[in-house]
């Protein structure tokens, strides 16, 4: 059964940075690309990010490139965002999940995900 468990959230202010981690289990994850999503209340869920199953390649939203940076260890089945210079538009629950490559569709169940609140 496959499990992914977000973590690394919490509540910061605006400029301040935070390094999300999620970690996969229950199947291979090292031949599949991975993606961040976020969902802010009363929003859908969005991509945030998506990373190639290789790691060479990284697609990301407009509202978040140039300060989130999306990584993989495929040795621990982890894949990470690490952002910066966070602003309040940026508050939502974040999770991960696999994608299909060009797809913003989540393969498996989501986890609980992990907050990010942003206060100005």
């Amino acid at each position: 059964q496959v499990q992914l468990v977000e973590s690394g959230g919490g509540s910061v202010q605006a400029g301040g940075s935070l390094r999300l981690s999620c970690a996969a289990s229950g199947r291979t994850f090292s031949n599949i690309a991975m993606a961040w999503f976020r969902q802010a209340p009363g929003k859908e869920r969005e991509v945030v990010a998506r990373i190639r199953w290789s790691g060479d390649s990284a697609y990301y939203g407009d509202s978040v490139k140039g300060r989130f940076t999306i990584s993989r260890d495929n040795a621990k089945n982890t894949v990470y965002l690490q952002m910066n210079s966070l602003k309040p538009e940026d508050t939502a629950v974040y999770y991960c999940n696999a994608v299909r490559p060009g797809s913003t569709m989540g393969l498996f169940s989501w986890g609980q995900g992990t907050q990010v609140t942003v206060s100005s």
